[in-house]
C-alpha cells in the first residue's frame, strides 16, 4: 500500500510544478505528517524531492527528474475509459485504478497539456441518477464488477418478486423467493441510479438482473468464452424497449385536445404516446381526437392521465371514467 502511495506521490509531483503538503495530503488521502515522512523516504531512495520552506512553499522534483513508471496496466487502462463517470467508478471499486491511470497519463504528457484532465472535469460532469432519489450502491456491486472485468462465471443468489427487471423473465406477481443461478456476467448498466447485470444463464439465454436483488455472489476460478458478437448497448436498448412495452397490459380510451395530444408523452411516456397517436381518430367539431392509450393498469393510468387536467377526457374503461368523474367533482367543490 505504501509503495503504491509513494509512486502516486512521485507522479503527482512530476505532473505539477509544485504541491503543498496540504494538497498532497488531500490527493493521497493521508495526513500532512505522512506526506512529510513519504517525502523523506523518497529522498533517501534517490528521488530528488525538494521541500521549499515558507508560507507558499511546498514539494517539487528538482533536476528535471522524470520517472519511467508511467506504463498503464490493463486494469488502469480499462478504468481510464470510464473516468468520465466518477460515481460509477467509485461504486464498482475502480476509483483507485482510474486515479492511478490519470496520473500516469498526465505524467507522460507535455507540461502544457497536463492540466487537460482538470480542465475537462471543471466543464463536464455526469450525474446519472434521477432527481429526488438518494441512490445507494448495492453491497455486492464490486464483486459482480470484478467478475465482469475478468470474464469469470458467478454463482449468485437472486431474490425474485417485488417488481420486475427489464428482460429478467421474473413475474411481477411472483412471491419473493431466492433462487440460485450460474451466470456468465457480460456487462453492467447504470440506469437512473439503478445497477443492472446483463448475463448469459446456463440455458444460453441472455437475461437482465437487478444488482440490488443479489443476496450472495461467488466468482469461480473458471473463465468463460465471451461471445464476440455481443453488443451491450444494443442488447440493453432492445430489452429496455421490450420491458417498457410488456408493462402496458391494458388500455384506456381518451379524448384529447390538441394541447392534450402534445402533452400526452409527458404523462404516459414516449412509447405509449407514440402508439396511441400513430392512428388517431377523426377530430370532432372542437378539434379533439379519440385515441386508445396503452397503460400499465387503471391505477397507473389514473395518476398519469390526471396530469393532463381538462385537456383529456377518459371515455373507457367505465370504472376509470367513474374515478375521473368523482375526482373532477371533488376538485370543482374545492375551487368553487
Amino acid at each position: 500500500m505504501r509503495a503504491a502511495r509513494l509512486i502516486r506521490m512521485v507522479l503527482l509531483l512530476q505532473a505539477r510544478a509544485s504541491m503543498t503538503a496540504a494538497e498532497l495530503a488531500r490527493e493521497l488521502e493521508v495526513s500532512e505528517r505522512t506526506v512529510t515522512r513519504d517525502a523523506q523516504a523518497l529522498s533517501e531512495a534517490g528521488v530528488p524531492v525538494y521541500a521549499d520552506r515558507g508560507r507558499v512553499g511546498g514539494y517539487r522534483l528538482v533536476g528535471g527528474y522524470r520517472t519511467r513508471l508511467t506504463g498503464l496496466d490493463r486494469g488502469e487502462a480499462e478504468a481510464l475509459f470510464l473516468s468520465g463517470v466518477p460515481g460509477a467508478l467509485r461504486e464498482m471499486g475502480l476509483e483507485d485504478a482510474a486515479s492511478a491511470a490519470r496520473l500516469k497519463v498526465s505524467a507522460a504528457l507535455m507540461p502544457s497539456l497536463r492540466g487537460a484532465s482538470r480542465t475537462a472535469a471543471q466543464r463536464f460532469h455526469l450525474d446519472a441518477p434521477g432527481w429526488f432519489h438518494a441512490p445507494k450502491a448495492p453491497a455486492l456491486l464490486p464483486a459482480v464488477a470484478d467478475a465482469v472485468w475478468d470474464d469469470r462465471r458467478i454463482t449468485a443468489r437472486y431474490r425474485q418478486g417485488g417488481g420486475v427487471s427489464p428482460g429478467s423473465g421474473e413475474g411481477e406477481d411472483a412471491r419473493p423467493a431466492e433462487v440460485e443461478r450460474v451466470l456468465e456476467p457480460y456487462g453492467l448498466v447504470l440506469k437512473a441510479g439503478v445497477w443492472y447485470l446483463c448475463a448469459r444463464a446456463d440455458t444460453g439465454a441472455y437475461r437482465v438482473y437487478r444488482i440490488d436483488r443479489f443476496t450472495a455472489v461467488a466468482a469461480g476460478a473458471e473463465r468463460f468464452d465471451r461471445d464476440g458478437d455481443f453488443d451491450l448497448p444494443g442488447f440493453w436498448a432492445e430489452r429496455g424497449a421490450q420491458f417498457a412495452r410488456a408493462l402496458l397490459r391494458t388500455s384506456a380510451v381518451v379524448r384529447l385536445s390538441a394541447e392534450g395530444a402534445r402533452l400526452l408523452r409527458h404523462a404516459v411516456g414516449a412509447a405509449a404516446a407514440g402508439e396511441a397517436l400513430a392512428e388517431p381518430g377523426e377530430p370532432d367539431a372542437r378539434g379533439r381526437v379519440t385515441v386508445t392509450v396503452p397503460v400499465e393498469s387503471d391505477e397507473v393510468a389514473y395518476s398519469q392521465l390526471l396530469m393532463l387536467g381538462p385537456e383529456a377526457e377518459v371515455l373507457a374503461p367505465p370504472a376509470l371514467r367513474r374515478r375521473f368523474t368523482d375526482a373532477t367533482e371533488r376538485m370543482a367543490r374545492h375551487y368553487r
